[in-house]
């Protein structure tokens, strides 16, 4: 879990969030990098202390939360983290892939290449923090890396339903991969993707992406 000083709070997804959506982006973050386990109830004076900040907020974005599904309330005690099985991992992944394979694929023919080009950078971040064992911020560049991709493809709506899944697919493996080192290859699959859509490829493109999302059920996720 964080310091007990508290991190700066990420923003998942790029945007400029209020501060309370910006404690449950931390939250969600610390979910799916399994710092904050299923089946555990955290009070939310506790949190706020991890976190460095106060508890209201944190109480306002666990009940956000628990609307997603991500936490359910405990009466008297604060939230207890909800568990994703395997089935529900095995749904969320194949709607994802029916949705993010095609669009994105299809952003090689589609896609101006000075939009692609601009997503280099958080490309290399997802690496540098692989690289870094840095978590939580793999899981914020990654989020930015493919709602920015799929947001060139011009639906707003299809963004929403992506980031949904991809926030309800929480990744309970992120620990071990990282330390067996095998993150910074998924990591570096982002600059790959970016390559082939560049090039114009998109049976490469298609390829690639096919072999990144199955690590969120072959590599990620706990059994």
């Amino acid at each position: 879990m964080a310091p007990q000083h508290g991190p700066a709070l990420p923003a998942l997804g790029g945007r400029r969030p209020s501060y309370r959506e910006r404690v449950a982006d931390a939250l969600r973050a610390a979910m799916i990098t399994g710092e904050l386990r299923p089946g555990e109830v955290y009070s939310a004076p506790g949190l706020a202390a991890r976190f460095g900040v106060s508890a209201t907020p944190v109480r306002e974005a666990m009940l956000d939360l628990a609307k997603e599904g991500l936490v359910d309330t405990v009466p008297n005690k604060g939230f207890r983290v909800t568990a994703v099985s395997g089935r529900q991992l095995d749904e969320y992944t194949h709607v994802r892939a029916l949705i993010e394979i095609p669009t994105t694929a299809s952003l090689a023919t589609t896609a101006d290449p000075g939009d692609l080009a601009a997503l280099r950078p958080v490309a290399r971040e997802t690496v540098t923090s692989a690289a870094a064992g840095d978590l939580i911020a793999y899981v914020e560049a990654d989020l930015r890396f493919h709602l920015g991709l799929l947001a060139l493809a011009g639906n707003g709506h299809l963004v929403d339903v992506v980031s949904d899944l991809r926030r309800r697919s929480r990744l309970y493996g992120l620990t071990s991969l990282a330390e067996q080192g095998r993150l910074q290859a998924s990591a570096e699959e982002h600059l790959d993707l970016l390559d082939a859509l560049l090039a114009r490829d998109e049976e490469t493109a298609r390829t690639v992406l096919t072999r990144h999302l199955g690590h969120v059920r072959g590599l990620w996720a706990a059994p």
